[in-house]
């Protein structure tokens, strides 16, 4: 029995099955696992119908799978004390690659409570499914595999298609919206396990899903069926809004024409008024040339027939105070102008009835001062009327102002002359006293005033 089971097996030659890389059944592996986790990911999101929390097992259990992914692979890195594999590494690498994913990096390294690289990387990828930018952070990841290659061996699943088909299979996550609270989680000592119990049902299991899958749709059925009474009933009402909306819009698009005609009609009337403005300003500046002459005229003429006493230059001196503060205040000038005008009679009717020798030069004063005051309020109402005028009178006034420094200076020369006639006045009024008689009260009082 032996030697014939010997020749028997001499006979017929044994078939050793194809052997297969073991790489590749790892990561075709790990690729069908990351296409159930993702598939039951969006389809229990879709039919859960609100924002996932990190206790959701589903997505427990696609951050665990996700980390196979990128742990496959995996070069050792030696340290001083010990081994290092992580994947922190090529996930710090896609902050060079992709602008975009600065913040992400900063915000995992501010998070206290990590001191893991593999937390940090946990934190990572929660960051960027709540950003929905993971396929595309790990798109510009995959495509730079010389710079993976720092970090990947060769057959590692990053390197080869499988990471790319899974990169692809990430974009449908882009429809899940979820709120990870990352800050307070203990990512460091979480064990990655993948519980296949999620993605193994048998046939009991399946037919329970067929017959609760059939009673919702026959739900969802019945409620389109409602839906779609409550829509022909809003179509309806809503061809009515249409009909009414034509209508308003008609008489809109009238209202927009009228309004349009209008509008070129005020167009038209703002050209005339540009053009008419221009002209007024050319005038304007036609007429302060010439009020510029004048002044300057009048301030010659006021210069040399300047006569004054003490009263009279301490109340042109008070006007050239008054007239340097209405220049700098234009919006009180005119009030400031009024009581100016109201000391300036007051003192000028004093004076009239103190000196009579002479009235002649207060009176050409008092006109010459009136001149200066209208003036100065024509400038001031054209001042108002344009903002040009308004910088163009104020180069003006700084003349004035330098004009009536040189006038302030005359006034001081006119004082010595003033004091002097002053002395000769009151001489004159001593030896009048001397020969006033008892009987001319009048004359006598006059005199004394004079001469005091």
């Amino acid at each position: 029995m032996p030697e014939a089971e010997g020749g028997r097996g001499a006979a017929m030659p044994r078939r050793t099955p194809a052997t297969k890389d073991p790489t590749a059944v790892e990561r075709a592996n790990l690729l069908n696992m990351a296409k159930l986790s993702i598939k039951g990911l969006i389809e229990s999101a879709l039919s859960f119908g609100r924002t996932l929390d990190s206790d959701y097992p589903p997505l427990q259990q696609f951050f665990v799978v996700m980390e196979h992914c990128l742990k496959h692979g995996l070069k050792v890195r030696k340290s001083f004390l010990s081994y290092n594999k992580t994947i922190w590494g090529p996930l710090e690498l896609v902050e060079k690659l992709y602008p975009e994913a600065e913040e992400i990096g900063a915000s995992v390294r501010d998070l206290p409570g990590l001191k893991t690289p593999l937390g940090r990387a946990r934190a990572w990828l929660r960051l960027a499914l709540m950003q929905k930018k993971m396929a595309d952070y790990l798109r510009c990841l995959i495509i730079q595999r010389d710079l993976l290659s720092e970090f990947y061996e060769y057959h590692a699943l990053m390197m080869e298609e499988e990471g790319a088909v899974i990169v692809g299979l990430l974009v449908g996550l882009n429809v899940i919206d979820a709120n990870l609270c990352v800050k307070g989680e203990d990512l460091d000592s979480q064990v990655g396990v993948i519980d296949f119990s999620m993605y193994l049902k048998n046939e009991e299991d399946i037919e329970n899903e067929r017959d609760v899958q059939i009673a919702a749709i026959l739900d969802q059925k019945n409620y389109v069926e409602e839906l779609n009474r409550q829509l022909n009933s809003t179509v309806s009402s809503l061809h009515s809004r249409v009909d009414s909306l034509e209508k308003s819009n008609t008489k809109l698009i009238e209202e927009l024409a009228i309004a349009k005609n209008n509008i070129i009609k005020l167009q038209e009337e703002n050209h005339q008024l540009r053009s008419e403005n221009k002209l007024i300003l050319m005038k304007t500046q036609q007429h302060l040339e010439v009020t510029k002459v004048d002044v300057e005229t009048e301030l010659q003429t006021y210069k040399h027939s300047r006569q004054g006493l003490d009263e009279m230059y301490n109340e042109a001196r008070r006007q050239l105070r008054d007239e340097s503060q209405l220049r700098q205040d234009v919006e009180n000038e005119l009030a400031v102008q009024v009581s100016m005008k109201h000391e300036i009679e007051l003192a000028m009717k004093l004076l009239e009835k103190d000196i009579h020798e002479k009235q002649d030069t207060l009176i050409g004063l008092r006109q010459q001062l009136e001149e200066v005051k209208a003036i100065n309020i024509e400038m001031y109402q054209k001042l108002q009327g344009s903002e040009d005028g308004l910088k163009e009178k104020n180069e003006i006034i700084a003349r004035l102002e330098e004009k009536t420094n040189k006038i302030t200076a005359a006034m001081r020369q006119l004082e010595q002359s003033d004091n002097d006639l002053l002395t000769q006045t009151r001489t004159i009024a001593m030896s009048l006293v001397k020969y006033a008689s008892s009987d001319t009260q009048d004359q006598y009082k006059l005199v004394k005033d004079i001469s005091f």
